[in-house]
């Protein structure tokens, strides 16, 4: 890839391709990054398989819906960059308005704290971190080289999902295990849901009128995958998943923590391989393992009121994980200015957070039950008492992305 002009690309730099490939499928916005506005956005579905399609909305309009063929992510993005500049669904008269394409990225290991232009070197780089994220870094590495074909003039940037936790203290992410186990393999706790957890808490900081530097946040991202991180003066400093996002909270089908020695038993005793127990405790555990019904929470609270007692302890359970981390994290920090809750289910779940925060209440955190009675808008949810603010704020991921690549383009670093 040509080497950028910052001072060239600062006028041109206005709208942003956001994108972010899985093994089969891929989500992309538009933004004007002018304004911070969504002109586009829409997702790919089954790639490389039979039956794939596009969906596209263009804001404002009704979705469109785009049956063809497509072989892989090449394909994907080709009819993607095609359905942009349709005169009537899309959102830019040539593909020269894009001015830069932001990709998500699961892992990079160690060796980036912040998003960065993509050239070969960091391709090289996110190629050996495949075996830390196999089922996630090879899509990613997918888009970024299908759009290096499409578009070979138009910059790329890499926004990682560990980068934030980067700023862990080594005491935060070394397992206690023989050291040489992370000199040799680099096995320590990275963190997932960065993207998120940063947006959410500058955000915070933006809707309380403090300054992030002033602030301890714990950060909640209830979700399918779920994570919490506390946040000290705008930086991570630990945060639930580790090595890989199946530590931390109880999720949909994750077990998250474990002992151990669960593993081999359980291997022993159903005489299953390593790949069948790594299966169990990644897509049957969690919520779903539980209650035996279902790893989506809108499920789980209608079965409680059917009088599911498998489905209300399996509630209970992510609750009191969840508050056991908040807990860890107000002793880490030595207190705790505000807790926020994102995603799914923690902008939804109106009754997860009552649960959440009805036993915090000696620790100053007060749910106020009315100002709780909301789902997916920034508000504050704590009573006018409480010492710790409750916050929900909606996460948003591809404007974080977005941002980081117009920053990066036009002035050559994350601001």
């Amino acid at each position: 890839m040509k080497e950028v002009d910052y001072n060239l690309m600062e006028d041109i730099v206005m709208k942003v391709l956001v994108i972010n490939c899985g093994s089969s499928s891929l989500k992309y916005q538009v933004l004007d990054m002018t304004n911070e506005t969504l002109l586009a956005k829409g997702l790919v579905e089954r790639i490389g398989l039979d039956g794939s399609f596009l969906t596209h909305e263009k804001i404002g309009m009704d979705k469109l819906r785009v049956e063809e063929p497509m072989a892989n992510h090449k394909d994907a993005i080709s009819h993607v960059l095609k359905v942009l500049v349709d005169a009537d669904h899309g959102v830019i008269r040539s593909m020269d308005e894009i001015g830069a394409v932001g990709h998500r990225v699961v892992h990079a290991g160690e060796k980036y704290a912040c998003s960065v232009l993509i050239t070969q070197d960091v391709i090289d780089a996110l190629e050996e971190c495949v075996e830390l994220a196999p089922l996630h870094n090879p899509p990613n590495l997918l888009g970024i080289r299908a759009c290096q074909e499409l578009m070979p003039n138009t910059p790329m940037v890499g926004v990682f999902d560990t980068a934030f936790h980067q700023t862990m203290p080594p005491e935060a992410y070394i397992y206690a295990i023989p050291y040489e186990y992370y000199e040799k393999y680099k096995i320590r706790r990275y963190g997932f849901h960065g993207t998120s957890h940063k947006y959410v808490a500058e955000r915070t900081a933006d809707i309380l009128g403090v300054n992030i530097e002033d602030l301890k946040i714990i950060t909640c991202h209830l979700g399918n995958g779920a994570s919490v991180t506390a946040i000290k003066r705008g930086k991570s400093i630990d945060t639930s998943m580790g090595f890989t996002p199946l530590e931390g909270l109880v999720m949909g089908t994750r077990s998250g923590d474990i002992d151990p020695a669960i593993v081999s038993y359980i291997k022993r005793k159903e005489n299953l391989d390593n790949g069948e127990s790594t299966n169990i405790l990644n897509k049957k555990s969690g919520v779903l393992g539980i209650s035996g019904v279902s790893s989506d929470f809108r499920d789980l609270e209608e079965a409680v009121a059917q009088g599911n007692e498998r489905a209300a302890l399996a509630l209970k359970v992510f609750a009191h994980r969840v508050r056991h981390y908040i807990g860890a994290y107000i002793a880490e920090m030595n207190g705790v200015d505000a807790i926020v809750f994102t995603a799914g289910v923690g902008e939804n779940a109106i009754n997860m957070r009552d649960i959440i925060c009805s036993e915090l209440g000696n620790l100053g955190i007060k749910l106020d039950l009315v100002k709780n009675k909301v789902r997916g808008k920034e508000a504050i949810i704590s009573r006018d008492d409480s010492k710790v603010k409750i916050l929900l704020v909606p996460t948003n991921e591809e404007l974080m992305i977005a941002r980081d690549t117009y920053n990066i383009v036009r002035y050559g670093h994350v601001k």
